[in-house]
């Protein structure tokens, strides 16, 4: 008996051609449950947040496939990133939905004259981020397996619980929820006026999480290299899996000090918005714990390209928010990864993902594996559509 006596061998179907017939572009407001305040908001920089702003790109072709990507805001820059994605949209129809970087290239040509970063390729993130979905659809893949990937779970840790508007008291009760529902490490916001308040609430925090969990802090480039070293050597005792963003996330050569000088390892990141701002950091050696978010850097073309540069140069990898997205991304890195939880955007889909003994699994739904809810919705301020719907 031959192994094909048991297991028939499937013929590969003829590729069929392809084409996007239809573009919805919308932008929604998400209003959050508490006002958020990290170390910006105490040292006067911005307001608390109250509300995020999203970018929505829904997608269907010829053959009858649909998908969405999103790009959001979390203050001002929303009405800005959909404003640019609608005078651009309308250079997808009749385009191939498989010949990504090639559509990707066709809109920063599009709006060349405003940059290659910032808002401009925020903008076309969510088209980008939309397109991979469609192709994982259509290979009935979850994406990190279309990618290729190295797990089917990745280690995360729980931040919206760790903000600086809550007392002490919230912080260690959602830490202690976060936990329980299988999350693996908890995060910690630093950087307020008084140094004293931050170590006194890190070293709480520790002391009732005990030695084994995974402790991270973020000070949300409130410090100046002066500062950030004093408090890098005072945090050390709390055996930290890393402080993030400890000075401006411009400055590659303090943070690059910083690591050298410390023994808890650096992260940052989040903040750039393009390939190009992140390769100072490489350059520099300025993390040890690179960051990187896809909506915010032009999508999931830039974020492979990316990942790929940070790989060869050594770096861990923990992507920045959107874990709806960045778990398939942090799936198909080299290393063991991080991904953040953050249950902010519950309402906007109907699935949920699944955490289990401190990791947070890849769903097998095909594309990203999620769908927008009539909340979602109903929180439309604007929409555009393109082709024939």
């Amino acid at each position: 008996m031959t192994l094909t006596d048991t297991h028939p061998v499937r013929t590969p179907t003829a590729y069929v051609p392809d084409r996007i017939r239809h573009v919805k572009l919308s932008t929604a407001t998400l209003p959050l449950a508490t006002a958020i305040s990290d170390a910006k908001v105490l040292t006067g920089r911005q307001r608390p947040m109250t509300e995020i702003v999203f970018l929505f790109a829904e997608i269907s072709t010829e053959q009858g496939f649909s998908a969405t990507g999103f790009s959001y805001s979390k203050r001002a820059g929303g009405p800005a990133q959909y404003a640019h994605a609608r005078e651009v949209g309308d250079r997808l129809i009749g385009e191939d939905p498989n010949d990504i970087d090639k559509v990707y290239t066709k809109l920063l040509w599009a709006g060349a004259s405003v940059g290659r970063s910032g808002v401009a390729t925020q903008a076309i993130a969510a088209i980008d981020i939309a397109l991979y979905d469609l192709k994982a659809k259509r290979a009935g893949l979850p994406l990190a397996k279309l990618l290729g990937a190295h797990r089917d779970s990745v280690r995360c840790y729980n931040t919206s619980g760790g903000f600086l508007h809550a007392p002490l008291e919230e912080v260690v009760a959602r830490a202690d929820e976060s936990l329980a529902a299988g999350i693996g490490g908890i995060k910690v916001k630093v950087g307020q006026p008084d140094q004293r308040e931050d170590l006194r609430r890190v070293g709480a925090v520790r002391e009732h999480l005990g030695a084994g969990v995974p402790l991270m802090v973020d000070a949300n480039q409130q410090w100046d290299r002066t500062s950030a070293l004093r408090m890098g050597r005072a945090l050390e005792e709390f055996d930290l899996v890393w402080i993030e963003e400890p000075l401006d996330a411009y400055d590659a050569v303090g943070h690059a000090d910083l690591a050298r000088a410390l023994d808890t390892p650096v992260a940052t990141g989040e903040m750039l918005s393009s390939v190009g701002e992140h390769l100072a950091l490489v350059e520099h050696r300025s993390a040890d714990v690179i960051q990187p978010d896809a909506p915010r850097i032009g999508g999931i073309t830039p974020f492979l390209r990316l990942a790929t540069i940070a790989d060869q140069a050594g770096l861990d990898l923990a992507p920045h928010f959107a874990m709806e997205i960045h778990l398939h991304l942090a799936a198909t890195y080299p290393r063991e990864p991080w991904v953040e939880h953050f249950e902010w955007l519950n309402p906007l889909f109907e699935e949920r993902l699944e955490t289990k003994d401190g990791r947070m699994l890849v769903p097998d739904r095909p594309g990203l594996g999620f769908t927008l809810t009539g909340q979602a919705r109903a929180w439309t301020t604007d929409s555009v559509e393109f082709g024939v719907s």
